[in-house]
């Protein structure tokens, strides 16, 4: 199975090694990595480029923001699962992508653990996102999957269409809401950890980027599941990540 995986990114020479690195490294063959740059101008196209051959395609050019390029990723990906990989963020190890492959035999949609680091260096783990089964209720109960770690399959993809535009910092929680909860694809939990997230992604950077997408998801919930001016899972959202750094603390 081909899998396109799609990197979005924008002044991200400090950090987009360690994402190239992780993805040439995996054993998976069958792979494209299309990287979509928002004419970035410091040293990340001259990064990427060091590495053209055989599987990568960049395009770059001035955006409207990481969903307009995700958007614009969708369109270029030739594989028959696709998924998306932050421009700071790694592969766990090389054997990911492989292990994604096989899920998706069974699957439309899997999804699996997700390891929040401080640095792709040192690797310190500060916070364990460990995915969990899709629950009766599904969004509704607060629950959702990683976004960095989220594939589908090629027909999902064409189901659920683009990203939308009009959220900041949610559209990925919206996109895979409706992938998730409208059209009743097969979903799959994987039992590892696929991605390291470094720590301070548009989302997870401060209290207010929490609150934000929190009420940008409740907005999406409203919109496609119904939902009243509050519901549960505005609650229940936030509430499971307190688990996910009681998990790291352990350690």
């Amino acid at each position: 199975m081909k899998i396109s995986v799609l990197t979005v990114c924008w002044n991200s020479a400090a950090t987009i090694r360690h994402t190239l690195d992780s993805f040439f490294a995996q054993d998976h063959q069958d792979k494209e990595l299309v990287v979509v740059d928002g004419a970035s101008t410091d040293e990340t196209l001259a990064i990427v480029r060091s590495y053209a051959g055989q599987g990568l395609q960049i395009i770059s050019e001035p955006d409207r923001g990481m969903y307009d390029a995700l958007n614009k990723g969708l369109a270029l990906c030739t594989g028959e699962a696709i998924g998306a990989l932050n421009a700071d963020d790694a592969f766990h190890d090389a054997s990911a992508l492989g292990k994604i492959s096989e899920a998706l035999a069974d699957a439309d949609i899997v999804h699996g653990h997700l390891d929040f680091v401080d640095n792709h260096d040192s690797k310190r783990v500060v916070r364990r996102w460990r995915a969990e089964p899709r629950p009766r209720n599904g969004f509704r109960s607060g629950w959702m999957p990683a976004h960095p770690t989220f594939y589908v399959r090629r027909a999902v993809a064409e189901k659920v269409g683009s990203f939308d535009l009009a959220l900041k910092v949610s559209s990925d929680y919206d996109w895979m809401l409706r992938a998730v909860d409208l059209h009743g694809f097969r979903v799959a939990t994987m039992d590892q950890v696929l991605v390291d997230m470094m720590i301070g992604g548009a989302s997870t950077r401060s209290l207010r980027s929490h609150i934000g997408h929190n009420l940008e998801a409740l907005r999406a919930r409203r919109r496609w599941l119904g939902s009243g001016p509050v519901d549960y899972a505005l609650v229940a959202k936030p509430a499971r990540k307190i688990r996910q750094f009681v998990l790291a603390r352990r350690d």
